[in-house]
């Protein structure tokens, strides 16, 4: 069982998952920006694109991320980002570096995440029951999602996956199947960048605790004028945020 990768530009190598609903071809400007000066590893998580096939709970998907990706610095949005966080748990000595956009390490009260894997289980049965298509115009019409412009919104994109491999993308990876990591963080020693859009109140916050139970080897970085996809909604900002930091860090 291995993930659908796909590869640009040269340079050190920085590993790319999306969020859910994306593929590898849901990235925006920022690709071709970052793809200058390192060598991009675009990966189709489990459930997505060319890997939906692929039934992986996070800590499974972020062993295959691993095993695609190799040593490197990861970069992950949002489903992405909690796949990436893993993999720096599991596998402190193959990722170099770590960025992480609109992540969280869990939800620590098991009410609270039963509570969201049953909303995770409702979701999943929503996308059988009102089709790929029509799914995805609610998705996207969340409020999470609304500064994102339609142009980069990248619905042609999300088509291509499939009603089963979101279903067990929600079912195995979705934050209420995810196992609190917050009592860990402490032991990642690898140069992190966390990331948040200013105008998302919700993983503001959570990235400010990302960047304490981390410790001085954390970076936190807010986005103006974005929300939860601050990357697609800012990528100038995002960009500026970034690139100077894997100029630093990235080897």
């Amino acid at each position: 069982m291995s993930l659908h990768a796909e590869l640009r530009g040269t340079g050190p190598r920085l590993v790319m998952v999306h969020g859910f609903t994306q593929t590898r071809r849901c990235w925006g400007p920022e690709v071709d920006a970052l793809a200058t000066d390192h060598e991009l590893v675009l990966i189709d998580a489990p459930g997505h694109g060319r890997s939906a096939d692929v039934v992986a709970d996070l800590p499974t998907g972020a062993q295959l991320i691993i095993d695609q990706g190799a040593d490197a610095t990861y970069l992950g949005y949002s489903m992405g980002a909690r796949f990436c966080l893993h993999a720096a748990l599991s596998h402190p000595d193959r990722v170099r570096g770590l960025v992480l956009l609109g992540a969280t390490a869990g939800i620590e009260d098991p009410i609270e995440r039963e509570a969201r894997h049953q909303q995770d289980l409702a979701t999943a049965a929503r996308i059988e029951s009102e089709g790929l298509d029509a799914f995805l115009d609610g998705w996207l019409a969340q409020p999470l999602f609304a500064a994102l412009p339609p142009e980069r919104a990248f619905r042609a994109q999300r088509l291509e996956n499939t009603v089963a491999g979101l279903q067990s993308s929600l079912e195995h990876a979705g934050t209420g199947s995810q196992a609190p990591s917050w009592h860990e963080l402490h032991q990642l020693d690898m140069p992190a960048l966390v990331l948040a859009g200013a105008d998302d109140p919700k993983f503001s916050a959570l990235a400010e605790r990302l960047v304490a139970e981390i410790g001085v080897n954390a970076t936190l970085a807010r986005i103006e004028g974005a929300g939860h996809a601050a990357h697609l909604e800012q990528p100038e900002r995002f960009l500026a945020a970034v690139q100077p930091w894997l100029a630093d860090h990235a080897r």
